[in-house]
């Protein structure tokens, strides 16, 4: 079925001049009454800066901010991805102590603050964890050229400890939101579907991979992606316990050059690019999902 294309009503025109008069009262504010003086032409030189000794432009804090939240993004979008799918499909297993296992998982990690989350895992991975895996002494006694590919995926190798435990902890807080998403795409398929893959003689496994996760993976799509999105926001507060992330490099800028405003609407437009480029891939992959099963 053709979806009808979407028109420009009245109340739309009215809406986009309501938020634009809104924007204009906004911005007299801050250069009238608080007599705010603007310096949008040094920004710029923190995004990229000119390196003399290479005689190239090179990114500067803001963009490696960007990168780092976008490598946190990527990796604790996956690891939470993985993590929240099995429990997803422990929380529909018929074992009781399956289901109570995802369940107190889930209920532990929603009903805990993150920050919480985050200070805990931080001190217990960097104290405990890290020293028997021995990723900090690895890095320190690798090449030159493995160290560039870690700090390249990851995080410079000084920042190796608390880049795992801010991972981690997203991966882990996240997982309990998704584990919930794929709980009720699952259950949403329905009974039906069971009963004739049983008939075709089809097992649990083959049944849940060919015939259910494909239909349960449309419908659970746009709750992913917005899920996926609030992990990206949500990147931000690892900036607590020093991760050189956007907002961790915001924070740092505002307090050495006090352009509070200018740093923050600029942060705020390198999230609304992240955020808005993947809901426009989402929102083609959701598309061409469904009209693959057309």
């Amino acid at each position: 079925m053709l979806q009808k294309k979407s028109k420009i009503t009245t109340l739309d025109v009215f809406v986009l001049l309501a938020l634009l008069g809104a924007l204009v009262y906004v911005v007299y504010q801050v250069k009238v009454k608080l007599n705010y003086n603007w310096q949008w032409g040094i920004i710029p030189q923190y995004l990229f800066r000119y390196d003399a000794e290479s005689g190239k432009w090179v990114s500067n804090y803001l963009i490696h901010g960007l990168l780092t939240t976008l490598r946190l993004s990527f990796w604790g979008t996956l690891l939470a991805t993985i993590l929240g799918t099995v429990m997803g499909l422990l929380r529909v297993s018929k074992s009781l102590f399956h289901k109570m296992l995802a369940r107190s998982y889930v209920e532990l990690m929603r009903n805990l603050p993150p920050l919480v989350i985050i200070f805990i895992f931080y001190f217990f991975i960097s104290d405990q964890i890290m020293p028997i895996i021995g990723l900090d002494d690895f890095l320190r006694s690798s090449s030159a050229g493995t160290q560039r590919l870690f700090e390249t995926l990851f995080s410079p190798p000084q920042f190796a400890s608390a880049f795992i435990s801010a991972l981690f902890t997203l991966a882990i807080f996240e997982g309990a939101y998704i584990t919930e998403i794929v709980r009720a795409g699952i259950e949403s398929v329905e009974k039906g579907q069971w009963e004739a893959s049983h008939a075709l003689g089809l097992s649990k496994y083959h049944s849940m991979r060919h015939i259910i996760l494909p239909q349960a993976m449309q419908r659970l799509l746009p709750a992913l992606a917005g899920q996926f999105i609030s992990l990206i926001k949500d990147s931000a507060i690892v900036s607590v316990i020093s991760i050189q992330e956007l907002s961790y490099q915001g924070t740092q800028l505002m307090a050495s050059t006090y352009l509070t405003i200018e740093i923050w609407i600029t942060i705020t437009a390198l999230y609304l690019v992240m955020t808005l480029t993947f809901s426009l891939g989402v929102g083609k992959l959701e598309a061409y999902m469904a009209k693959s099963q057309a």
